[in-house]
């Protein structure tokens, strides 16, 4: 009788590597393993970091007292490659090769399916997977289109980045309350962390959504998110800023941490409610962003809207979430899924592929 029974989960943050053992969909343990500024900065590039985080996470699952001969499959969260289709992926050679390379964005994601086919290959298990990237592109053609065909992206190897696989948990999730399924509802869902992205989901695609990474949307405690195109050329014709400087920015040192020198959205709530008029003001401001944009979605579906989910790290303020509510509950219901469910996710679509779902492959 086989003593594999374990699903190991992977997935890597900037300054943390979340990982996990699961049975089934059922929670054995998850550890949050912190690796200090001063070791991350330590190494060039993001994948110089793939022996440090593997050997943590060995390290936990021995401390644990897991066997590896006891783990059945291996899921990592997906990296920044070309657009795909929702669903689970066999890691590849070619996956492998443009998460290495970072052909999006060198984020620490895309160590998710180096480490993990690296440790399924070690065990013995022969392949690792992920699930639902931030990659995944389901828009319509004309959802595409810029405004000018310079500025469109390249289908073939660009697309919208978003936090795809908690937003089509949370999906889900809903759904199953309801004794529905995901497929079908209208839904528009807003995962606020780090990063924001807001995205309408019908009938099971994932129809518009906002490029979290970098530009459009709402700001985030580290991003920018839609700021004036004019402003953004005679800064960048300025000689002030160098095209990298350029880019911290607008992903890593917009946001928060511009205007208030901080990424820690709690300690921004605090000082609010203290009575930092500067900080009640940026709260305002974020509520404000994020409800126009859930309020603009509502147009991709015809204003026909089951329910709004919030969720994300962020969703765990009830002041924030309660004046996101008050501005838009008028188009659906809006339910609270605090935190983020990616490791759950991930846990799922790998019970799926042990019972049987055939993995789509990687091109």
């Amino acid at each position: 009788m086989s003593t594999k029974k374990y699903t190991l989960v992977i997935n890597p943050g900037a300054t943390s590597t979340k990982a996990a053992i699961y049975e089934g969909e059922t929670e054995v343990f998850t550890e949050n393993l912190s690796h200090p500024i001063e070791d991350i900065q330590k190494f060039h590039e993001v994948a110089d970091q793939f022996d440090y985080r593997k050997g943590a996470i060995l390290d936990m699952i021995k401390r644990h007292g897991i066997g590896t001969e006891e783990i059945a499959i291996v899921m990592g969260r997906g990296g920044l490659t070309r657009p795909c289709e929702s669903g689970v992926y066999r890691v590849n050679d070619l996956m492998k090769e443009e998460c290495h390379a970072g052909i999006q964005g060198k984020h620490a994601c895309n160590l998710g399916a180096l480490i993990s086919d690296s440790i399924a290959n070690e065990i013995g298990l022969g392949s690792a997977y992920i699930a639902d990237p931030g990659i995944v592109d389901e828009r319509p053609e004309y959802a595409k289109i810029s405004g000018h065909p310079v500025f469109d992206l390249d289908p073939e190897r660009e697309g919208v980045i978003w936090h795809c696989l908690n937003q089509k948990m949370t999906a889900k999730l809903y759904a199953r309350e309801l004794g529905k399924h995901y497929e079908d509802l209208n839904l528009i869902i807003a995962h606020m962390g780090g990063g924001v992205s807001v995205g309408v989901h019908q009938h099971g695609r994932c129809v518009e959504v906002n490029r979290a990474l970098c530009g459009l949307g709402a700001f985030s405690p580290t991003r920018a998110g839609s700021i004036n195109s004019s402003k953004l050329i005679e800064v960048a014709c300025s000689g002030k800023y160098t095209e990298a400087q350029l880019k911290k920015m607008v992903t890593a040192e917009g946001g928060f941490v511009a205007y208030l020198g901080t990424n820690d959205a709690y300690e921004v709530e605090k000082k609010a409610l203290a009575g930092d008029a500067k900080c009640q003001l940026l709260v305002e401001a974020f509520c404000y962003q994020v409800s126009l944009e859930i309020s603009r979605l509502a147009a991709a579906v015809n204003g026909k809207v089951d329910a709004i989910l919030l969720t994300g790290g962020i969703s765990y303020s009830k002041p924030w979430m309660q004046m996101i509510t008050d501005r838009v509950e008028w188009i659906a219901p809006v339910k609270i899924y605090k935190g983020e469910n990616e490791m759950l996710a991930l846990a799922i679509c790998g019970k799926e592929i042990l019972d049987g779902a055939t993995p789509k492959e990687y091109k």
